[in-house]
């Protein structure tokens, strides 16, 4: 069993039995402030001061493991897998690299997609793999797929559960601006919602009907 919090833009925090992720954490000076949240382990998608701010996590443990880049990585009984992507639709020419990280954490995968620019090539999909419980997948645009995009994305990847990311917020404008969660929330036909506070997820107690994703609204714990 493992607890989901959204910490706020594209940072989570994933508490198993076997260790504690902070994925993406971000500087204050994106308009509001992580706090210090603590791990074991640490995931950085790409260097932006919105994503990688590692100094704001204190260690769990004796020290922070950080996960910064492409390949294989088992910490303490938590395997993560780092996929080269970019962040952009042009190869990385605009941008950059991007990467995406499927974390098995209590025989559960996960799945965070960072700044992700376009849709996934066939090799990024087998890389990534056909049992993705949890998909963390940015919606709001800008530097990063937008609602309509991001709705192809999860046709893709074809997960249990998505949480929505990195959308506008009242933070500091970005530019270009992103776009509210309501437009990703209107893309996917869903009516209405309420935001949770964190998704447990057991990995014995999953969706009978793996076709069908459930679309999960988390509320941001920042100050």
């Amino acid at each position: 069993m493992a607890e989901v919090q959204y910490l706020g833009h594209a940072c989570f925090r994933l508490r198993g039995r076997d260790g504690t992720i902070v994925c993406d954490p971000y500087h204050r000076s994106i308009g509001f402030d992580l706090g210090r949240p603590t791990a074991t382990i640490v995931t950085v998608s790409h260097h932006h001061p919105d994503h990688d701010h590692v100094a704001a996590v204190r260690p769990l443990r004796d020290r922070v493991f950080v996960v910064d880049g492409p390949g294989e990585y088992e910490i303490g009984g938590v395997l993560i897998t780092g996929v080269r992507t970019f962040h952009d639709t042009v190869k990385g020419a605009e941008r950059g690299f991007n990467t995406v990280y499927i974390i098995h954490l209590d025989d559960l995968v996960f799945c965070h997609l960072g700044d992700l620019g376009h849709e996934l090539t066939t090799s990024q999909l087998e890389e990534i793999g056909s049992n993705v419980d949890v998909l963390f997948v940015p919606v709001g645009g800008g530097e990063t797929i937008g609602p309509a995009m991001a709705s192809n994305v999860i046709s893709q990847i074809e997960p249990r559960f998505v949480i929505p990311m990195h959308y506008a917020m009242g933070q500091i404008d970005f530019d270009p601006p992103l776009a509210p969660l309501e437009k990703f929330v209107s893309e996917m036909g869903m009516k209405e919602y309420t935001p949770e506070e964190k998704l447990v997820v057991n990995a014995n107690a999953l969706p009978a009907d793996e076709e069908q994703t459930r679309i999960v609204i988390l509320r941001p714990a920042h100050s």
